[in-house]
């Protein structure tokens, strides 16, 4: 007997047992068994290759999600979630037993404020988790921006608030670039907005008018040089 035919005999058995547990129990083993088999995975370090299902109550939004979404746009994905289903989970970060979103807050509305879709889902969510080295609060912010910008717009005043927070965490305006994908020139822009450019009036950040855009010879590979 094959090593495949030996698995898919385990398999047999695993879904009989599956199959006699009531819908908790099983949502739960069925998670233990995608974080077992995460573990064993050569695409460990890629979030999306664990996709749990998870109570949406312990399920929280962030308080610095700066993306904007049209009460028409909301009703759109909706329609989408209710019509093709969740094709993307809700990105989070595991904290004390509890999941804050990184990416998908709209998408974590939705599944709560949708009765039709909370009650398909039987008040679960889909989410998947960043990699556990994102402690810092500031690290995490970084992360929410960089997948808006990949595809949305901001609200301007919340990401001048934003980067005024993280200038705040002792991060350099040369970091906050890199980490956002910005230029230094528009952390001005957002500085000036917010009032408080002085935070920003070291010799670095002055220099930020003759930036040029880096070549592949200086991209930065460790994110500790950025400090």
């Amino acid at each position: 007997m094959g090593l495949a035919t030996k698995v898919d005999k385990e398999m047999g058995r695993m879904i009989l047992l599956l199959e006699k547990m009531d819908l908790a129990e099983k949502i739960e083993a069925i998670n233990q068994i995608k974080i077992r088999l995460h573990k064993l995975s050569p695409f460990i370090n890629e979030p999306v290759d664990c996709v749990l299902w998870v109570k949406g109550d312990i399920v929280g939004a962030n308080d610095y999600n700066p993306n904007a979404v049209a009460p028409p746009e909301m009703e759109l994905l909706e329609t989408s979630i209710g019509e093709d289903g969740f094709t993307q989970p809700i990105v989070t970060w595991l904290n004390e037993g509890e999941y804050e979103v990184v990416d998908g807050f709209h998408r974590n509305r939705v599944g709560k404020e949708s009765e039709k879709i909370k009650e398909r889902l039987h008040s679960y969510l889909p989410v998947t988790m960043i990699n556990i080295d994102r402690e810092d609060r500031g690290d995490r912010i970084a992360a929410t921006i960089r997948h808006n910008r990949a595809r949305g717009k901001h609200r301007i005043d919340s990401m001048s608030e934003i980067v005024v927070e993280l200038k705040r965490r002792n991060w350099s305006p040369k970091k906050i670039a890199y980490k956002l994908g910005m230029d230094q020139d528009e952390i001005l822009r957002l500085t000036q907005i917010s009032g408080l450019a002085e935070m920003f009036s070291d010799s670095e950040f002055t220099e930020a008018w003759e930036a040029e855009i880096m070549d592949d010879s200086e991209i930065v590979e460790d994110y500790d040089a950025l400090d």
